[in-house]
């Protein structure tokens, strides 16, 4: 069969027969042969020269061997683009733009582009509008005046036939919509949100997720056609209208309360458990699988709006709390994204009113993550396991040694979560064997850690000591990890310790701090552990004549470790210690001022004359110091051996017990809180609230701190007014003499409720967490508080509520003392 002659006619022709086909022969190259017939007709004098195609110019860009010559192929290129757009020549603008985008994504100017990304959005062809709409994305915003011209081409586009070109328009509103655009085209996207169109729908509604962002007024009208999104059984519609949902709900209570009175069909939390249902019981679908698990990012999108919908509201949590158990149990964890899953199910469950077996079970979760070898894995659990200790403490205690594994874990940020989680998880019960494990992470920790760290322990140890002898124990054990990392407020308080010690335990700190001083001196490492320096230098020197005093013997100096290293030094070798710390260059100023004080003390301490006449040498020596303030105590001291000698004895003797700083009355000191708030402006006659603000000592605290600062406070408030807040206490007299606590509010809704309360130090006080922080009118808030009292003495219990109303903060506080007398019988 012999060929046609004309060319036009061998497109007829099947492939099998015609001997130019050529299966590369697609749309770019008809478009190629097209732009190239143009310019061998266009006349000469107005040919422009065929502009570099962007793959060519990123080859040319990348093979710049340095900056200046990369700015050059730019500079180069833009001259270029610039003279095509002052031609109007409208065959190579889609390409020039193209490239002018990528020239932009570099970080070089490309303004001067921005019309011509309009005129692509006008064009009819969708070639076209694809490349203008992507640079209208990345060229403009609302700063520009050009922003205004396009609002018209987005209205139009938004009415297209093609779904393409709608979508195009869609996504370029909900990235550069400003507020004007978006009152003027919101009506559009609502009517788009109701099409039939499952590509259309599932664009309009991230564009109103966008919108919604940037005027939040315009939430109302998006509100009606949020109904069909979630009976769509597309799951990109799905995804999306579970997305919008969610921003409406965390951004407006009323729209939040608006979905929980949705009743019949339209009720939202069944049609979430639903869905999600049949997400977990589905079989095997190529489309939506990951890694064995249908449709992960969706089920993420609905565990975390119920747990928004299911946040104190009992009818909600209880309506959710079997499917939450069921992905909890069913979720393959062999792979990432099961775990996305399991950890998206804990928050819900942390976060909604769930029953007490199913958060057992999320803390489970969270302590096979701990397990993970996945390092991220490990951090999000210790995270979370942090912000939810308060929660259910008894159930994150069961992974404490899985915890304190972490703390030798060779990253830092999980290291960091660890250590925070350890001191959240220590109690007057394990404080022995926690702080064991946190002394050995402080002497191995990195310099960033120990002054965390060491204030971290002094304050357990000081709120949950078993014993006296632990407890001074353990802060020489502070002071010799730490080092001089310690903070200074450390060394304060340890030495206001021992001053107000007993006899015994005084000379027991005496002894125990000596051997340490002893060390330090003789292996050169004092100056790495100068806090250590400075309160053994005030303890020996207060107490020096305990240390070298054989009626001290008795004392038994075996340690919490059943370690005794002690040996008694003589009057003579302590003074030669002295002067060797004394004459280190590398010592600071401050712990020399210590050292040299404490010398002048124990010249009244010893007995000998000996050791009083070198003591003396030693002090004169520091007469002539370089340094003024050692020159000046050196001085004046000298003068307590000469002619004021016969006032030494008094000026230097013993210093009476030091009290704590900023102290409350005595009989306050006994109290010990559950919580702790910042200073406020108060009345000085107001007991409690100094008492509250000056203490920051915790029971086994499930309470969770309060940061916010109280700004209106009503510290006059009479016991009758805030028991008629509390509705009384429910006493139910029994061993474990239980109280419970009922809040309740006639008229006003109260927001960040918070109860704390006080007893005595010879009273334990155990606070279960509230039932909730905000109490509705008509609602009831109950708190469980659990009293042990061994030497069954009358409780006193004083109490503090603050709560907000209307945005107003509110304090209030009294004292209860008319408990029943057989409470604890």
């Amino acid at each position: 069969m012999a060929y046609p002659m004309y060319e036009v006619d061998w497109s007829v022709l099947p492939p099998e027969q015609n001997r130019r086909f050529n299966p590369a022969f697609n749309i770019a190259t008809i478009k190629q042969v097209v732009n190239e017939a143009i310019e061998r007709v266009a006349p000469v004098s107005v040919r422009m020269p065929t502009p570099t195609r962007l793959r060519d110019l990123i080859r040319q860009i990348r093979a710049a061997r340095t900056a200046a010559e990369e700015r050059s192929v730019v500079n180069k290129e833009c001259a270029y683009i610039r003279s095509t757009f002052r031609e109007e020549d409208s065959v190579w603008r889609c390409r020039n733009i193209a490239k002018l985008l990528y020239i932009h994504m570099l970080g070089y100017p490309a303004h001067f582009g921005q019309l011509e990304c309009l005129k692509l959005i006008a064009s009819p062809r969708f070639t076209d509008k694809r490349v203008g709409y992507l640079g209208a994305m990345l060229l403009l915003d609302e700063r520009q005046d050009v922003h205004l011209l396009i609002t018209n081409c987005l209205k139009n586009d938004l009415n297209s036939n093609t779904q393409f070109v709608v979508g195009l328009a869609l996504c370029t509103l909900g990235a550069i919509a400003s507020p004007e655009m978006a009152r003027d085209l919101a009506s559009e996207v609502e009517r788009l949100i109701k099409s039939p169109n499952a590509y259309i729908k599932k664009k309009a509604a991230l564009c109103a997720f966008r919108i919604i962002r940037r005027v939040p007024d315009l939430m109302e009208m998006f509100l009606p056609a949020t109904r069909s999104l979630l009976t769509e059984k597309n799951h990109g519609v799905l995804i999306t209208g579970v997305t919008l949902i969610t921003e409406m709900c965390e951004n407006s209570p009323d729209t939040l309360n608006h979905f929980k009175k949705e009743s019949g069909q339209r009720e939202i939390v069944p049609n979430l458990v639903r869905i999600l249902k049949n997400l977990i019981l589905a079989g095997y679908s190529p489309e939506h699988d990951v890694s064995g698990v249908s449709d992960p990012f969706l089920q993420v999108k609905i565990l975390r709006l119920l747990r928004i919908l299911g946040k104190n509201d009992a009818e909600a949590s209880e309506a959710m709390n079997d499917i939450l158990a069921q992905v909890a149990t069913n979720t393959e964890t062999s792979k990432n994204v099961g775990n996305t899953i399991l950890y998206e199910t804990v928050l819900s469950i942390m976060d909604i009113k769930s029953e007490s077996s199913l958060r057992v079970l999320a803390v489970n979760i969270l302590g096979r993550f701990l397990l993970n070898n996945d390092k991220n894995i490990r951090y999000v659990a210790l995270n979370t396991l942090l912000r939810t200790v308060h929660v259910d403490t008894s159930a994150v205690q069961r992974h404490r040694t899985t915890i304190l594994e972490c703390l030798k874990d060779p990253d830092i940020s999980i290291r960091r979560r660890a250590m925070e989680l350890s001191f959240a998880l220590v109690n007057g019960q394990n404080i022995r064997g926690m702080m064991k494990e946190l002394l050995a992470f402080l002497e191995r920790s990195d310099a960033e850690f120990k002054a965390h760290c060491s204030s971290a322990v002094v304050l357990a140890a000081e709120r949950y000591a078993p014993s006296d002898k632990w407890h001074l124990d353990t802060l020489f054990k502070v002071l010799l990890k730490a080092g001089n990392y310690l903070r200074d407020d450390t060394v304060s308080s340890t030495i206001q310790i021992i001053s107000s010690a007993a006899t015994e335990r005084q000379a027991y700190g005496a002894m125990r701090l000596w051997t340490s001083l002893e060390q330090s001196a003789v292996s050169g490492l004092a100056t790495e552990k100068q806090p250590l320096i400075q309160v053994a230098a005030w303890t020996i020197g207060e107490y020096g004549d305990l240390l070298v005093s054989e009626a001290s013997s008795a004392i038994s100096m075996v340690d919490e470790d059943g370690v005794d290293d002690f040996v008694r030094p003589t009057e003579e070798y302590v003074i030669d210690i002295y002067q060797k710390l004394l004459w280190s260059t590398q010592l600071s100023i401050s712990t020399k001022e210590f050292l040299l004080l404490s010398l002048a003390k124990l010249s009244t301490r010893f007995t000998t004359q000996a050791s009083q006449e070198k003591i003396r040498v030693i002090i004169d020596t520091f007469g002539s110091h370089i340094h003024i303030e050692l020159q000046q105590r050196g001085v004046e001291l000298s003068q307590l051996f000469r002619q004021y000698g016969h006032l030494r004895p008094a000026l230097l003797e013993r210093m009476p017990a030091m009290e704590p700083v900023a102290a409350p009355h005595r009989e306050e000191q006994e109290l010990d809180l559950s919580d702790t708030s910042p200073d406020h402006t108060k009345p000085d006659q107001d007991a409690l609230l100094d008492l509250i603000n000056g203490s920051d000592s915790l029971t086994n605290g499930d309470v969770e701190h309060q940061p916010e600062q109280i700004a209106t406070t009503n510290n006059n408030t009479s016991s009758n007014d805030i028991l008629d807040l509390l509705s009384g206490l429910d006493l139910t007299p029994s061993a474990a003499a239980t109280l419970t606590a009922r809040a309740t509010s006639q008229l006003h809704t109260l927001t960040d409720f918070l109860f704390q309360a006080a007893v005595p130090k010879k009273i334990q006080l155990d606070m279960m967490s509230p039932s909730g922080t905000t109490l509705s009118p008509q609602g009831e808030i109950t708190q469980v508080l659990k009293v042990t009292n061994p030497t069954k003495t009358p409780l006193r219990l004083r109490i503090r509520v603050s709560y907000n109303i209307d945005g107003t903060p509110v304090l209030e506080q009294t004292e209860i003392n008319n408990f029943p007398a057989d409470l604890f019988n």
